[in-house]
């Protein structure tokens, strides 16, 4: 399955995984773990991703049919800088190829 990563620079990347897989799980079955600051979440459309965070980051990877890649992208995207204000989350997918980038509109 087609894949696109991210890595969110933050020093917060426990808070914003556990609120992204909080909000998420609303509409999708989503899962964090604080212990081990690994999450998942399953689309409906039989896409899969993950959330993993580092010291100073967050990595964001999904999995999904190419057709569905851009909107996953968009969604987990766009809802991440929602709760931390001035992140970019900037997309690449397999082999390198620039996906889709999400980050706060400045006035």
């Amino acid at each position: 399955m087609p894949r696109s990563e991210a890595r969110v620079a933050t020093d917060r990347p426990h808070r914003y995984a556990k609120q992204l897989a909080s909000h998420l799980g609303r509409r999708i079955r989503t899962s964090w773990d604080e212990d081990s600051g690994e999450g998942s979440l399953l689309f409906p459309n039989e896409g899969k991703g993950s959330l993993t965070a580092t010291e100073g980051a967050l990595l964001l990877t999904l999995e999904t049919e190419s057709e569905h890649l851009e909107l996953l992208e968009s969604v987990v995207g766009s809802h991440l800088v929602r709760f931390g204000g001035k992140l970019v989350v900037e997309w690449t997918r397999d082999g390198g190829a620039p996906g889709t980038t999400q980050r706060t509109e400045t006035d």
